[in-house]
């Protein structure tokens, strides 16, 4: 009779201890959360110097596409992003550029481009924030699409196909 009562309190605490653990685990925060979490604590600097904090877009759905100006593909899909962000502005969508490039040759891309979407300035500390979401080998362009609740809902490494890109943006998730 003890090795039974013995038996079904080891039982007990294990299925404690394990319940305990799963808990945990559904707790502690994703490597992309992590991401999403430090990309809005992120201030940077717009093309006008204007210091710009990513929390300001928090609650929309986010497209933020890191590039630079050195980078052919990403220079070549900034029409495209352009013309998305006027066509889905009124579906809470937020495009933000994160340069990873000099800030003076961002300035000078500004001046003589239209780009109607914000362009942040973040240098060589881009590559360290994609490289949060995922893109270790740093290859430029490089999106990431948030949802309003936070959540990553998709990564695009190289030139994006906009076809499939509306197709995300406008599934329900």
């Amino acid at each position: 009779m003890k090795i039974k009562t013995l038996s079904l309190i080891l039982a007990a605490l294990l299925v404690t201890a394990l319940g305990a653990y799963v808990s945990w685990q559904k707790t502690q925060p994703t490597p992309e959360q992590l991401a999403v979490t430090s990309l809005m604590a992120t201030a940077l600097p717009d093309v006008e110097n204007k210091t710009r904090k990513l929390q300001e877009w928090q609650g929309k759905l986010l497209l933020i596409n890191f590039w630079a100006t050195w980078c052919p593909p990403c220079v070549s899909e900034m029409p495209e992003l352009v013309a998305l962000q006027t066509e889905l502005a009124d579906k809470n969508l937020q495009i933000i550029g994160i340069g990873i490039d000099s800030p003076s040759n961002i300035r000078e891309f500004s001046s003589t481009h239209h780009i109607t979407y914000p362009l942040l300035v973040a240098g060589m500390n881009g590559t360290e924030l994609a490289r949060q979401f995922g893109n270790q080998a740093g290859g430029l362009p490089f999106t990431v699409l948030i949802s309003p609740q936070g959540q990553v809902r998709k990564v695009y490494l190289g030139r994006l196909d906009m076809k499939k890109l509306r197709e995300d943006l406008l599934s329900p998730q």
